[in-house]
């Protein structure tokens, strides 16, 4: 279930990003249905077992989908670079931009490979692998 703070987060972005935001949440939420989500540093973010997988956000160049793991998935429409540890990210400006079958994918990937930025601060910003 989309957490209230999501669908009011969505209800409030500007209308011509409105219906990229609520395809992400809805398409996200149903994908990784097991996950928690809240606004985490003011976006949209899912967690598994703790852990930030994906979440979105908006910004000058559009609506940045990013995958914290993402760097390790081998998708070529998630650029990775300026990443600062293992992230990569999308924008959308336009719904007909969104592939829902892409989409899919990553977060199946967001599933099985995970870094674990949960205890990121713990370990003094040292990254290691979960999955």
């Amino acid at each position: 279930m989309i957490h209230p703070d999501i669908v009011n987060y969505n209800s409030v972005v500007p209308e011509s990003q409105r219906e990229i935001c609520m395809v992400l949440s809805s398409v996200i939420d149903r994908e990784l249905n097991n996950a928690e989500n809240k606004i985490w540093h003011s976006h949209p973010v899912w967690f598994l077992e703790g852990n930030p997988v994906v979440g979105y956000s908006i910004q000058k160049k559009g609506i940045r989908l990013m995958f914290w793991s993402g760097k390790s998935f081998g998708e070529p429409k998630l650029n990775i670079e300026g990443a600062k540890f293992k992230d990569a990210s999308v924008f959308f400006n336009n719904i007909k931009e969104f592939n829902e079958d892409d989409l899919k994918r990553w977060l199946i990937k967001s599933h099985e490979i995970q870094w674990d930025y949960k205890n990121i601060v713990k370990r003094k910003g040292e990254l290691i692998r979960l999955k």
